[in-house]
C-alpha cells in the first residue's frame, strides 16, 4: 500500500517519478525554505520540513538554506534573502507566511514559490495543502472509541481555517462512532507555549476529559505533556509525537510534509520546475494518515472500524468536514 500510495503521490506532482542529482545545465537545484513561525524544534511542522530537505540534500544532491522568524523578525525580510541567493525556488512553511510571501512573489514574479498549507492566486505561487480532516476523522474515532468519559477536547493554535478543518474532522470522527461523546474546544491564540497549552490541557481535564488532541505547535506539545502528568491519553499532530509524552500519546495524525517537500525537490532535480499549480494531498495519496498506535491497545474489531472508515473516505463514501 505503502508503495501504491507513493506512485499516486508521484503522480499528482510529477506525471511520473524519475531521479537525477543535477538538472540539464549541470547546476545543483537550490531550495530556501521560510520556516514557520515557531521555527526548527517545535517538534512537529518545521522539523517535519527540515526532516524532508535535509533527505533531498543526502539522496539528490540539492542545496537548500532556511530562515527563521526569530532571527529575520518577519517574514518577509526572510523570503527576500531566500530569492537573492537565487534559490531555484522559494517555499514558504504554514498559513501565517502567505501574505509575506505574496508581496515577495509579486516583487520577483520571475522567482518560483511554494506556499504549504494555504492557497494563492499569485502566478508564480504553487499551493500545496493537505486535507487535515481526513487524518483528523480517524484519529477522532480512535478517540471516540477509546474515552471512558465521553468527553474529550480538542486545541487549536489559532483560528485559521487549516486548524478549523483539524477540529472539523476529528469531532466527526468521534461523533461516528461515539454520538454521545461531547467535543470540548479552545483556540489558544499562540503555536510556540508550552505553558499556555499545559494549562488549557489542565483546565479540560478537571472539568472532565480524558482524551486531548492538540492542532497548536509548541502550544500543543505542552498540552501533550500534560495529559501524560495527569495519566490522560493524547493524540500528536503533524509528525509521530509519540516521544513528547510516551504514556499518553495514543497515535498521530501525520501530514507527510517532510514526503511532499522532498518530492517537490524530486520535481525540480527531475523537470526543472512545477508544473502544477495547485497540489492537495489526502489519504489516498498517503499525504495524511495515522502513525503507529501505542499506549491504548486495540481489539480486531476496533482495528477493522478503523480499517473501514479509512477505505470509506478514500472512496468517497464518507465525505469528512472541512469545518
Amino acid at each position: 500500500m505503502k508503495a501504491l500510495a507513493w506512485l499516486l503521490l508521484c503522480a499528482v506532482l510529477l506525471g511520473g517519478c524519475g531521479v537525477q542529482t543535477q538538472t540539464a545545465d549541470g547546476k545543483r537545484v537550490k531550495i530556501g525554505i521560510m520556516l514557520s513561525d515557531v521555527g526548527l524544534g517545535d517538534q512537529s511542522f518545521s522539523d517535519a520540513a527540515f526532516l524532508g530537505l535535509s533527505k533531498a540534500r543526502d539522496e539528490l544532491n540539492i542545496q537548500f538554506d532556511y530562515r527563521e522568524i526569530s532571527e529575520t523578525g518577519d517574514y518577509e525580510k526572510g523570503l527576500v534573502e531566500l530569492v537573492k541567493q537565487d534559490n531555484d525556488l522559494v517555499v514558504g512553511l504554514g498559513f501565517m507566511v502567505q501574505e509575506s510571501l505574496e508581496k515577495v512573489a509579486k516583487m520577483y514574479p520571475e522567482q518560483a514559490f511554494v506556499l504549504i498549507d494555504s492557497v494563492s492566486d499569485v502566478p508564480n505561487v504553487v499551493s500545496l495543502t493537505f486535507k487535515e480532516e481526513e487524518g483528523s476523522f480517524l484519529i477522532g474515532a480512535l478517540a471516540g472509541l477509546k474515552t471512558k468519559s465521553n468527553k474529550l477536547g480538542f486545541i487549536g493554535g489559532m483560528d485559521a481555517p487549516v486548524i478549523h478543518k483539524f477540529g472539523a474532522g476529528f469531532k466527526q470522527g468521534v461523533q461516528t462512532v461515539n454520538p454521545q461523546a461531547q467535543i470540548v474546544e479552545q483556540i489558544a491564540g499562540d503555536f510556540g507555549s508550552a505553558e499556555k497549552g499545559a494549562s488549557i490541557a489542565a483546565a479540560m481535564i478537571q472539568s472532565g476529559v480524558d482524551v486531548l488532541y492538540p492542532a497548536a505547535g509548541l502550544t500543543g506539545v505542552g498540552a501533550l505533556k500534560e495529559a501524560e502528568k495527569q495519566g490522560k491519553l493524547a493524540f500528536g499532530v503533524d509528525s509521530d509525537q509519540f516521544f513528547v509524552a510516551e504514556k499518553a500519546v495514543v497515535s498521530s495524525m501525520m501530514k507527510h510534509i517532510d514526503m511532499a517537500i522532498y518530492l517537490i525537490a524530486e520535481t525540480l532535480v527531475k523537470d526543472g520546475k512545477l508544473s502544477a499549480k495547485q497540489m492537495e494531498l489526502g489519504l489516498q495519496e498517503d499525504g495524511v494518515g495515522l502513525a503507529e498506535v501505542r499506549v491504548a491497545a486495540l481489539s480486531d474489531k476496533e482495528k477493522e472500524r478503523l480499517a473501514s472508515l479509512k477505505q470509506d473516505i478514500i472512496s468517497g463514501k464518507i465525505r469528512v468536514n472541512k469545518k
